[in-house]
């Protein structure tokens, strides 16, 4: 059974960096280097969000309000995807998850736990 382990949430000031990390428990190695991978995120309040994907040739898109800040990235020999995020902003502040993607970008297992960021001075 595949599990989404997500992980390197915490507390940073804005305009600080953070890295989290995610990965795909239970998947082999050969299957997570053809999967897509999206990184979603949810606010207190708000339904949550598709923000940045990347394909299994590391072609990646974001949403408007991270692009230039955030980067997705992977490592499939680890079957782990990353997201770098910079210059932080409090309403980037949420619970963020990953998932493997469909074609018509749904997620295609059960939500992980999640790893909260929060951008507070």
């Amino acid at each position: 059974q595949v599990r989404m382990v997500e992980s390197g949430g915490g507390l940073v000031q804005p305009g600080g960096s953070l890295e989290v990390s995610c990965r795909a428990s239970g998947m082999i190695s050969s299957v997570f280097s053809n999967v897509r991978l999206g990184w979603y995120r949810q606010a207190p309040g708000k339904e949550r969000e598709l923000i940045a994907t990347a394909t299994s040739g590391k072609t990646t898109t974001y949403v408007d309000s991270v692009k230039g800040r955030f980067t997705i990235s992977r490592d499939n020999s680890k079957k782990t995807t990353y997201l770098q995020m910079n210059d932080l902003k409090p309403e980037d502040t949420a619970v963020y998850y990953c998932n493997v993607l469909s074609p018509t970008n749904q997620p295609n297992y059960s939500w992980g736990q999640g790893t909260q960021v929060t951008v507070s001075s």
